[in-house]
């Protein structure tokens, strides 16, 4: 049987407007793999994952990300792909005029959910997953930043997604914080979401034997070790 790809990029060129960041990328990541994206600021970490969730269109490759042909995606398609992927940023981007609840609500109806009680149990199940079960009346501001992160992961999660991008999503935080989330995205990896998480976080991950890519020179370089990549 062949190997199931959810990313799948040939020969692809990553511009960050007119300027080339990335060049000739290769990668394949398949279902369920945790793989750590590493590389200085401004290195194309986050050009190339903005390339997946279709904020950065692809001018040269191909690419397949979760079923959708990049090189092909029209602007009313991205809703679609997004669907399918969980993003997850460094400064949580919570909407802060709103609880946690209905900041899952509010993705889930701009996404389609209308049956209540299947809300009220994803919304519960997701609560769960990432230890915030009680939490969700709260607004931001009344939780602390890995609470904050934590919620945030559980807005990625809410429609099922095949693959969580992670933009530093332990960049705001402090070291047990981090470890915590870490080990939160492990653990959705191993229930067979993909998950790629971008990180400046060297002790972190010495902790995972992890894939690991890094941005540097213009180039993707792939499978690196922890001792290589620090």
């Amino acid at each position: 049987m062949a190997e199931e790809y959810l990313i799948d990029l040939q020969g692809v060129d990553i511009f960050q407007q007119e300027s080339l960041v990335l060049s000739d990328v290769e990668l394949k990541i398949k279902k369920g793999e945790f793989v750590f994206l590493i590389g200085a600021t401004g290195s194309g970490k986050s050009s190339l994952l903005k390339t997946l969730y279709g904020e950065l269109k692809l001018k040269k490759g191909t690419a397949r990300v979760a079923d959708f042909d990049l090189r092909k995606l029209k602007t009313k398609k991205i809703p679609y792909l997004r669907r399918k992927l969980g993003i997850v940023f460094q400064d949580f981007q919570l909407l802060t005029d709103r609880s946690i609840l209905e900041n899952l609500l509010f993705v889930m109806k701009a996404t389609g959910w209308k049956d209540k009680t299947k809300i009220k149990e994803r919304i519960d199940e997701v609560l769960e997953s990432v230890e915030l079960p009680t939490k969700g009346f709260k607004m931001p501001h009344q939780l602390s930043g890995g609470e904050q992160q934590r919620a945030a992961i559980a807005r990625a999660l809410i429609n099922h997604p095949s693959i969580i991008l992670a933009d530093e999503p332990t960049g705001n935080l402090d070291p047990e914080t981090s470890s915590r989330i870490l080990n939160l995205l492990r653990k959705i990896s191993e229930s067979g979401t993909t998950v790629i998480m971008a990180t400046h976080d060297y002790d972190h991950m010495q902790k995972f034997d992890a894939r690991i890519l890094q941005c540097e020179g213009g180039k993707l370089k792939d499978s690196l070790s922890v001792s290589e990549a620090s």
